[in-house]
């Protein structure tokens, strides 16, 4: 009979080990079986930080492989163990691509089963378990499953702790959003309902809306946001125009090419607005956000230079940090912007000697 074969795709998570110790076990009880350990390569591969991401991945399978072997030891049937690095002969873009991927590999070594660490991370975005798993069930020949040890170590609570004021912060735009919309602002049952409205999604909200008090800079960053708003549509208004342009020329001018722009934004919300933000704008479409580094496609070359000129992030980072943040040099002139994929050539930023890493 053939041995057991079970393959793992694995990415930098805290719970690779139980993964590994799971996959193990229930793959030797029945018999002799081969574990195959495969990394898939995520879009910053092609980049020029390559050899630092090869070092890193080797350094992963090694230790996979290690704890392996150390967990067969106390089984009587033998474990033979493969590694291998996928992905680096194309562009992954989605889901698809990456299950695609896992699945021609599984099908040509003769693969039984395929198991998810649960806190896999393609390398695409937030980790996407569930629509690997749901992509898989397109192709024969193997089982998916999903290994049990993450449930076990699961620390992060959704509910955090709440206080007054936060309590009182989502109150207050609550209210003043509810008499926005209402009839008559000044009439006492818009007032009575408002207010009743407002404690209802204060208390119901507070412990998932705020990570932390909102300071006597939340008011400044909520009126530069009401800047920041006509500002943006503005610049949808530009950019639909500028696109719509592009799509009736009959020669059809595009250039589509994926960048790389290490924004010189910090938080997770200033990240957000600025992604969706990019998003949002024609033109340009925000694939990846990793750290600080934001993975970009554009469509003309108009969108990518104003990409690079920072025109969003300076705006953003107006919203969040004030005047005096908005004079920060744009991405190009930091050496923090540059070509990761193009039609013609290999990818490179053109003029630029740093990297986005850098």
């Amino acid at each position: 009979m053939s041995d057991n074969r079970v393959l793992v795709p694995l990415s930098a998570s805290s719970t690779n080990r139980q993964t590994i110790e799971y996959v193990v076990r229930t793959a030797l009880e029945g018999g002799p079986a081969t574990l195959r350990l495969v990394y898939v390569h995520p879009p910053e591969i092609q980049a020029d930080d390559q050899t630092a991401r090869g070092q890193a991945v080797d350094d992963l399978l090694k230790r996979a492989s290690v704890w392996a072997e150390e967990d067969s030891k106390q089984f009587e049937a033998t474990l033979t163990v493969e590694t291998a690095q996928l992905g680096m002969d194309k562009y992954l873009f989605s889901p698809s691509d990456i299950a695609e991927t896992i699945a021609r590999d599984a099908i040509e070594t003769d693969t039984d089963r395929v198991v998810f660490d649960p806190r896999y991370d393609p390398g695409i975005g937030a980790p996407l378990l569930r629509p690997l798993e749901y992509e898989l069930t397109r192709f024969d020949g193997f089982t998916v499953e999903e290994a049990p040890s993450g449930r076990q170590t699961r620390r992060t609570p959704f509910l955090a702790r709440t206080s007054l004021p936060q309590i009182g912060a989502i109150f207050v735009i609550s209210f003043a959003f509810y008499q926005i919309l209402a009839a008559d602002p000044t009439y006492w049952f818009e007032i009575v309902t408002g207010v009743v409205s407002a404690a209802i999604v204060a208390i119901g909200l507070s412990q998932v809306t705020f990570t932390r008090n909102p300071t006597w800079q939340t008011p400044a960053r909520l009126v530069r946001h009401t800047i920041y708003i006509p500002y943006l549509l503005k610049e949808i208004i530009k950019s639909n125009i500028l696109v719509a342009a592009v799509i009736l020329h009959p020669k059809l001018p595009i250039e589509p090419r994926m960048t790389r722009v290490r924004p010189a934004v910090w938080g997770s919300l200033p990240m957000t607005a600025l992604a969706n933000s990019i998003t949002l704008t024609p033109g340009t479409l925000t694939v990846r956000i990793d750290g600080r580094t934001l993975t970009v496609h554009t469509l003309v070359p108009a969108a990518r230079e104003g990409l690079f000129a920072g025109d969003l992030e300076r705006a953003i980072r107006f919203v969040f940090y004030g005047r005096d943040a908005a004079k920060i040099t744009s991405p190009e002139d930091r050496g923090e912007a540059e070509l990761i994929d193009s039609t013609d050539e290999p990818s490179s930023w053109e003029g630029d000697d740093g990297g986005a890493d850098k």
